[in-house]
């Protein structure tokens, strides 16, 4: 569908690449036209931190509050109790209040960096759905809520379907997923007026849901727009890396690292995540993205500045890039690569397991492979001999371990 849009909000999700999907393109345009809107995304507590993953979603908020209108980030206090089955092969593992208290604090720490909070008309606000879910009653639920839904209907939805068309199991409560997210945006709309709920197209059938739901309930039209689920020009799923997930918070993975993430992006996506994931032009964004040969390098140092310094600051940005080209460019050390502190060092300590109690890599294995294929070296120089011994000499004051072109680290002794 081409719809042309009115309201600057709009036109920044389509113009960009952040739409897949929307319930009702006229009438919430014509919302967007008139005054503020205010809209969520949730956000289920199953991590100490976000992830790359998130920011598609995290970055329409900001584009939101940028536009003129009101963004609401909703911390899953209450449903991450319960676990969103949608598209998983297994149910997730139930964490504690606790848990769920230590994440949400984390989690917390990187809104701020994207959008403003505050009591104004336009400013961000940060809510948990404990607050309306812990204190239900089961039997008022079921009779006020629960039968406003088909169960013939929520097992047609895809992210259902697909875990019973494997003979995966999925649990009565993870069932009740659904209902719950529903239940949100009909409580969003009435204590906060709350009338967009934006998410991956995933979340498409739970949006859906309440959407009508509070129809029912309380004869309101309220709306639901939906990012697409993005992958690589590779096909990877965007985030995921062989080292892990890649984390938004400074404690769980250095600006140096993040910065490193963005820099490595293939040719094919650059435009994309520029478009995407930075605040330039977008004429800009599709100059840069076209660029060929050694040219585009300089348009994913770009693109890993600008996404760097939208989450950790200008400064983490800069010293990022002199640290990369202190690495690679000059066969330096740099000052912000990771620091690995060791204790103490065995006596007969080998290269290869060395590297795995300083953990940087996860077996012996791992590591005589690397070694193998002449992929590890110390400080710029190779190492052939996985067998090889590790002393206190060898480190010296400070050892600069290279595993691959990429991944940098320096371990000190304490």
């Amino acid at each position: 569908m081409t719809y042309h849009a009115k309201s600057d909000f709009l036109r920044v999700m389509m113009e960009r690449g952040y739409l897949a999907d929307c319930t009702d393109y006229q009438a919430l345009d014509e919302a967007l036209s008139k005054g503020v809107v205010s809209a969520y995304i949730g956000y289920d507590a199953t991590a100490a931190s976000l992830h790359v993953g998130h920011l598609l979603n995290i970055m329409m908020l900001r584009w939101l509050q940028k536009t003129g209108h009101q963004p609401i980030t909703l911390m899953g206090g209450g449903t991450t109790k319960v676990g969103d089955p949608s598209f998983r092969a297994d149910e997730r593992p139930l964490l504690t209040e606790a848990q769920i208290g230590s994440n949400i604090d984390g989690m917390q720490r990187v809104f701020a960096q994207y959008l403003t909070y505050g009591d104004g008309e336009r400013d961000a606000i940060m809510l948990n759905n404990a607050e309306w879910l812990d204190g239900l009653n089961y039997l008022e639920f079921l009779r006020d809520i629960g039968r406003h839904f088909s169960v013939n209907r929520m097992l047609s939805f895809e992210s259902v379907k697909s875990r019973l068309d494997r003979e995966q199991s999925l649990s009565f409560l993870e069932f009740n997923y659904m209902i719950l997210q529903a239940y949100d945006f009909l409580e969003l709309n009435r204590r906060y007026g709350c009338i967009l709920q934006m998410g991956g197209s995933d979340q498409w059938g739970n949006i859906i849901n309440g959407i009508d739901l509070t129809r029912r309930v309380i004869d309101k039209q309220i709306y639901g727009l939906t990012s697409p689920l993005l992958t690589t020009s590779d096909g990877k799923k965007m985030g995921k890396s062989q080292g892990g997930a890649i984390w938004l918070n400074g404690d769980m993975l250095s600006p140096y690292d993040f910065w490193q993430f963005w820099r490595n992006t293939t040719d094919a996506d650059v435009g994309r995540f520029l478009k995407l994931y930075t605040e330039l032009p977008v004429e800009e964004c599709e100059r840069l993205g076209a660029l060929a040969g050694s040219e585009i390098n300089a348009a994913k140092v770009i693109l890993a500045n600008e996404v760097t310094a939208l989450l950790h600051g200008r400064d983490a940005a800069t010293a990022a890039e002199a640290t990369a080209k202190a690495v690679f460019e000059q066969g330096g050390v740099g000052e912000e690569l990771e620091v690995v502190t060791l204790a103490a060092l065995p006596e007969g300590l080998s290269v290869a397991r060395f590297l795995v109690d300083a953990g940087l890599v996860t077996s012996g294995k791992e590591a005589k492979r690397l070694i193998a294929e002449n992929g590890l070296r110390f400080n710029n120089e190779l190492v052939a001999d996985a067998n090889a011994p590790v002393t206190a000499e060898t480190i010296g004051a400070e050892l600069k371990v290279s595993m691959g072109k990429k991944k940098h680290r320096l371990v000190r002794l304490g």
